[in-house]
């Protein structure tokens, strides 16, 4: 018997995104700045992206 993939959810895909979208313009606003704590912050973002992914 085969098991149902479960649908995204789509509401939590969104918050995520846009939590990943605001983490990934705080990156980019660094760069000027430390481009340490801009790297950092981008690397987050993209973890963020992955987790998104899996929601």
């Amino acid at each position: 018997m085969k098991e149902k993939q479960e649908l995204p959810d789509a509401y939590m895909h969104q918050k995520i995104s846009f939590i990943k979208s605001a983490i990934r313009i705080a990156g980019y606003a660094f760069l000027p700045f430390s481009l340490e704590i801009a790297t950092i912050v981008l690397i987050l973002s993209e973890i963020i992206g992955i987790v998104e992914e899996l929601v």
